[in-house]
């Protein structure tokens, strides 16, 4: 059967020529041929130029999601299975594959495809339409994979819950692939465990972004009294009670992600020294800061204030509130992490941001280091979606 072929308009496409992987809506001049949405198509230029194969779905403002450059390729199980292949073998490279991110979308050339790995577990997550009808191929092809390593995967979990989903015209689904499992799993990361939520955590029950970024925090909370401001499931607050913190408050306002991580206190001997509490950060920093608390070290790892650039504004101002509030308590000469997971917050504006919130209270900033998400979530440059977590350390020092 010949495939339908998606012709663009003159002088468009910009964005998939420097390397991305979408065609929109409004860069397209026709498409012939029959198809239903979900459909493998041809892309071609004005000019009849060959420009690769994807998914079509007319629902999606990304009306096509790329999966290969070269016109002549079938995408088939034994494709598909290289894909999965090429995304294990960088993973085995680059991090500690205990449990990490198999498979991030675009960046791993599987556009609106995410899979998780927590142990013996995977979690999917599924956000366009064609790779929905491949998902199932991919997950058998990734079991495989994973077996020529030694690992049997007990289990398969989806969370294709995503709002997101709408927006490509789909349902939103989570449930079993396959056998039903326990789906409480344990996991060890940095030396640290914790009881993870895959039925009803946040996004695939644990944000695996931030391993490395919760290791570098570690050198500076020995001995430290350390605040971990939206600490979820604990996970900032855990790595600094592993690494010797004199003592350590976690604040989340979800009284289910609190409960989770005195949990996971428990699970790591913790339970004298991190203490969580289930309070509104933005109501309590001014309350700690009226009753004249300092920390050594203070945490700040919200979530995302803006998914979209029509907020952005409003976003600039909760960075700028919380920065600022934290700042005032991080003792003369102690540290301050701070992110942003937001692809909306450029680098540019989240630092610009902080340096404002610094100017604001009078603090001088002396940068420790700056980091993005973990290896396993890597950076397409021709994908500037793949690029959304920003995360500074830095000594806070009173103006002198």
């Amino acid at each position: 059967m010949s495939l339908a072929v998606v012709t663009l308009k003159k002088g468009e496409g910009r964005f998939l020529k420097s390397g991305g992987l979408w065609v929109y809506d409004n860069e397209i001049a026709s498409i012939m041929g029959s198809f239903v949405n979900g459909d493998i198509v041809l892309v071609r230029d004005f000019d009849g130029y060959p420009m690769g194969r994807g998914f079509i779905n007319t629902n999606s403002k990304i009306t096509v999601r790329m999966l290969t450059r070269d016109e002549r390729t079938e995408i088939s199980p034994k494709f598909l299975k290289q894909r999965v292949r090429d995304a294990w073998e960088y993973r085995k490279k680059v991090v500690d594959t205990g449990s990490c991110r198999v498979i991030f979308g675009e960046a791993d050339f599987l556009p609106g495809l995410v899979v998780d790995k927590f142990s013996d577990v995977l979690v999917v997550q599924s956000l366009a339409l064609g790779i929905d009808r491949l998902k199932e191929t991919i997950l058998d092809a990734l079991k495989e994979v994973l077996a020529e390593d030694g690992i049997r995967i007990r289990g398969v979990y989806e969370r294709s819950d995503a709002k997101v989903r709408r927006q490509e015209g789909m349902e939103l689904t989570k449930g079993f692939i396959g056998e039903e499992f326990p789906t409480l799993v344990q996991i060890e990361e940095n030396g640290v465990k914790y009881e993870v939520d895959i039925r009803d955590g946040q996004k695939t029950g644990f944000f695996l972004d931030q391993k490395y970024n919760r290791l570098a925090i570690q050198k500076l909370c020995k001995g430290a009294k350390v605040l971990d401001c939206f600490t979820h499931t604990g996970s900032f607050a855990l790595n600094a009670g592993i690494a010797g913190a004199q003592s350590v408050l976690g604040v989340d306002a979800s009284e289910t992600a609190v409960l989770q991580a005195r949990r996971n206190a428990s699970l790591n001997g913790l339970d004298g020294t991190v203490k969580f509490l289930c309070e509104d950060v933005f109501e309590l920093l001014p309350e700690l800061e009226e009753k004249g608390e300092k920390f050594d070290v203070v945490v700040l790892d919200p979530p995302a204030f803006t998914k979209s650039r029509s907020s952005v504004k409003n976003a600039i101002k909760g960075y700028r509130e919380i920065n600022l509030r934290a700042m005032r308590l991080v003792k003369d000469g102690g540290f301050l992490a701070t992110c942003s997971c937001s692809h909306f917050m450029t680098y540019e504006l989240f630092t610009q941001t902080i340096g404002q919130a610094a100017k604001n209270v009078h603090k001088r900033l002396r940068q420790v280091e700056y980091r993005t998400q973990a290896p396993d979530h890597p950076i397409l440059w021709s994908a500037d979606e793949s690029y959304y977590l920003k995360f500074y350390i830095f000594q806070v020092c009173n103006d002198r």
